[in-house]
Order: C-alpha cells, then sequence, then structure tokens
C-alpha cells in the first residue's frame, strides 16, 4: 500500500528506522561544480572503485542502510536531520542505479573498457519513468588526471533506441571525486546506456575515471555551518525508495573542498 493520509504517514513516522551518514570532506574541489562523496571516508563506508560494470545495491559499501519491504508495504524518505562544516552546503540522496571505471586520462582513442554500460539487473522500480526521463548521467574521476583540459565525447543510446554523441568539456586536472554531468541533447527524454569515452587529447595523466547513473531521490540545503537543519516529508518531497536502491549523496560544492556532512535519515515504511 502506498502512504496517502496524514494518519498513515503519523503511523509510519512513528515506526521510522535510521541511517546515519558522517562523511569526511574531499579536498581539492572546484565551487559549483558536483562532487560524488561515494569515495569519501567515515559512514556508510569509503565505496569501492568499480573494477567491472556493476548493477549497484544497498548491499554494496558506502551506501546507505535500509530494510527492505514486501508488497504492498514500501520505504518512502521522510526526514533529514544534516549539519555540515560549511554554510550553504548542498547535499542530495540518489539511487545510484550502476557504474563502472576503468577509464583513463592518458589516450585520445575511444575507450571501451567496461562499457556500454546499461541498466541491465536494475529493476523498473528503481529506474522510473519509461522514457528515461530520472536517469542522470556521469563521469565519475576516482583519481586525478592530467592537467591538460579536454574535451570527452560521450556516445550514448538514447531511451528511443537512437544514438548519439554528446560532448562534456573536462577541466585541467580533473580531481578525484568530481563529477561530469551528461545531458541529452535537445529533444532527448533520457539516455539508457553509455556505449564509449573519446578524449580530443590526452590530459598527460592516466588517472582513472568511469560512468555513474544515478537517480535523484531527494534534496536538502545547510545555512549556517556546523548547525542542523531538518527537513521533514513535505520538503523532501516523500520520494518513495525502491527495495535494494543504492543510496549515496553527492554535493555541489560551494568552495575548495566539500566539507563534513553528518546526518540522519528516516525511512518510513507503509
Amino acid at each position: 500500500m502506498a502512504i496517502t493520509t496524514r494518519d498513515q504517514l503519523i503511523a509510519a513516522l512513528a515506526n521510522s528506522r535510521h541511517a546515519l551518514f558522517d562523511k569526511a570532506s574531499v579536498a581539492n574541489a572546484v565551487a559549483g561544480r558536483f562532487y560524488s562523496l561515494w569515495r569519501a571516508t567515515g559512514q556508510p563506508g569509503q565505496g569501492a572503485i568499480p573494477a567491472a560494470q556493476v548493477a549497484c545495491t544497498k548491499a554494496l559499501l558506502g551506501a546507505l542502510p535500509f530494510d527492505n519491504q514486501v508488497l504492498p508495504v514500501a520505504n518512502y524518505l521522510a526526514l533529514v536531520d544534516v549539519a555540515t562544516s560549511l554554510a550553504t552546503a548542498t547535499l542530495e540522496i540518489h539511487d545510484r542505479l550502476c557504474h563502472q571505471g576503468g577509464l583513463v586520462g592518458n589516450v585520445a582513442t575511444s575507450q571501451t573498457t567496461n562499457l556500454p554500460l546499461t541498466l541491465a539487473g536494475v529493476s523498473a522500480e528503481r529506474i522510473g519513468p519509461a522514457d528515461h526521463s530520472q536517469m542522470q548521467w556521469w563521469l565519475e574521476w576516482y583519481t586525478d588526471t592530467g592537467g591538460t583540459g579536454v574535451n570527452a565525447t560521450v556516445a550514448v543510446t538514447y531511451s528511443d533506441d537512437t544514438t548519439g554523441n554528446i560532448v562534456v568539456a573536462l577541466a585541467a586536472t580533473s580531481r578525484a571525486s568530481g563529477l561530469y554531468q551528461i545531458l541529452p541533447e535537445a529533444g532527448k527524454t533520457g539516455i539508457k546506456a553509455v556505449n564509449s569515452v573519446i578524449l580530443s587529447l590526452t590530459t598527460g595523466t592516466a588517472g582513472s575515471f568511469g560512468v555513474t547513473c544515478t537517480r535523484y531521490r531527494a534534496g536538502f540545503f545547510t545555512v549556517v555551518a556546523n548547525k542542523a537543519e531538518v527537513f521533514d516529508w513535505a520538503g523532501l518531497g516523500l520520494p518513495q525508495i525502491a527495495n535494494d536502491a543504492c543510496l549515496a549523496l553527492i554535493t555541489l560544492c560551494t568552495t575548495t573542498t566539500t566539507g563534513v556532512a553528518k546526518g540522519v535519515v528516516r525511512f518510513s515504511a507503509g
């Protein structure tokens, strides 16, 4: 069943489960850029760099813990209590659907290691709309690449089974945990696979990066450093959390570090 009334919501909140997060700051960030906290140390533990293509689940180290439910009962994200070491920090909870690693920054030929990355093995409940419009695809950095700024041409398959090339501008010395979003071209609703990546030039250092697909579930922010902010079901939108979702944090940086992020996430079942 779904939570459709205030009484059901109150009952679900009374029986909610908690998950803690306490993520260390990631250095060498750039203001105005998204950064993944998948590799940040703390709680949950540091997620692994994917050595192959993986359909992510809550069993992976790095994912927020919660209990699966038996249909028709479902989990909902009902409340977040968060504090960060930075003022005006923005955090988002994403369901990390799939990821791969093994791409490098010192070749200028087509890279297909662990590609194509598809949504194989990910449930339709986690994917959402069939047009893939809620998918967010990223180039995710695991170790620094070199000091030459280059373009990455990302070959994709769209929801309508057509293909295309998306050019992503990469900054000089792209740093570990940095995210570059792969945005569909105009007129396309969503991407369902990434097939290859070609750099226009070598960056000068191999480093390590990969492709990650996520689905946004909720976002929240802090205004004052080291002061707790509480976001309830109304502010979060009471998103339903599918069984086996691999919930992880990303942040939109405002300075040269991601800052420490601490908090509690409450899941209500109904």
